[in-house]
C-alpha cells in the first residue's frame, strides 16, 4: 500500500494535544495515529512498527518514564517525549531511559516537526539511507524538502512537491494514476486523472528543461508515472515521448 510520509504515534493524555498534533503531523504529509493510554502504545508498536513516537509523560494509566523504559526493551524507534515539568530532572531522566528528545509544554508547532524530522534523519542515517535523491540536475532533499535543479533552488507548491517526493521514494517503479491521486488527495478522487495530469504538468514546468520532452518525470501511457533514476537511466536510457 502506498502511504504519504513516515509513520508516527502520537501518545499523550490530553485530547487536545493529540488532535494539534496529529492534525499538523497529517498537513506535512505524515501518516498519524493516536493513543491515550500507555498499553495501547505497546500494542501499537508491538504489531504496527510506527516509524517515531511523540510520547507525553502524563498518560493516565502508565508512568511516561516507565514506558520509555517498556518501548525500550522491544524497539529501537525514536521517541520524542513532551514534557508538562519545567525543570531538568524529567528530561534527564527521559534522556538516560532511551529518548531521543524532550519537548517541553507548551510548545511550538513548528519546533516539534522540526525535531520529528530531525530524528528521523538520524535514523535513517544510523540504517545507512540516504534521504537524499539526486539524478542529473535535479537534487531533492526529503529531510528538508528543498528541491534544487542544476543548484539552484525551486519552490514547489504542497502538492508539487508531495508528488515529487511519491516518485522519488518510488525508486523508478512506475506509481499508477490511483496511486498517485489517493496519495495526494484522498481514495475518493482517485478517479479524477485530469488533476493528477494537471500537477504533473506544473511540476515539470519547475524541473524540467523540456517539460514537452521530460528526462525526470516520465510517462507510462494509459498506466502512470515514474521517476527517472540513474540506476533506470544507465538500465534502458532516456524517454524520448512527448509528456502526456
Amino acid at each position: 500500500m502506498l502511504t504519504s510520509g513516515p509513520r508516527v504515534l502520537v501518545a499523550d493524555g490530553d485530547p487536545a494535544i493529540r488532535f494539534y498534533i496529529l492534525k499538523n503531523l497529517k498537513a506535512e504529509r505524515y501518516v498519524a495515529a493516536d493513543a491515550a493510554r500507555g498499553r495501547t502504545v505497546l500494542r501499537t508498536v508491538t504489531e504496527a512498527a510506527p516509524d517515531l513516537i511523540v510520547l507525553g509523560l502524563d498518560l493516565p494509566d502508565m508512568d511516561g518514564l516507565a514506558l520509555i523504559r517498556s518501548v525500550r526493551r522491544i524497539s529501537l524507534l525514536p521517541i520524542i517525549a513532551l514534557s508538562a515539568d519545567s525543570g531538568e530532572d524529567t528530561s534527564v531522566a527521559a534522556l538516560d531511559l532511551g529518548a531521543d528528545d524532550v519537548v517541553r509544554k507548551p510548545f511550538g508547532m513548528r519546533e516539534l516537526i522540526a525535531r520529528v524530522r530531525n530524528a528521523l534523519r538520524r535514523t535513517a542515517q544510523a540504517r545507512g539511507e540516504t534521504p537524499r535523491f539526486t539524478s542529473g540536475d535535479l537534487d531533492v532533499d526529503l529531510v528538508h524538502r528543498r528541491v534544487r535543479v542544476g543548484g539552484r533552488e525551486v519552490h514547489l507548491s504542497r502538492i508539487e512537491y508531495d508528488g515529487l517526493r511519491l516518485l522519488v521514494e518510488g525508486g523508478g517503479k512506475v506509481l499508477t494514476h490511483r496511486e498517485l491521486l489517493a496519495a495526494e488527495w484522498g481514495a475518493e478522487r482517485a478517479e479524477h486523472v485530469q488533476h493528477l495530469r494537471v500537477a504533473i504538468r506544473a511540476l515539470r514546468r519547475k524541473i524540467e528543461r523540456d517539460p514537452e520532452r521530460p528526462r525526470h518525470i516520465l510517462t507510462e501511457p494509459r498506466v502512470g508515472y515514474r521517476m527517472e533514476t540513474p540506476a533506470t537511466r544507465t538500465a534502458g536510457g532516456h524517454d524520448t515521448r512527448k509528456s502526456a
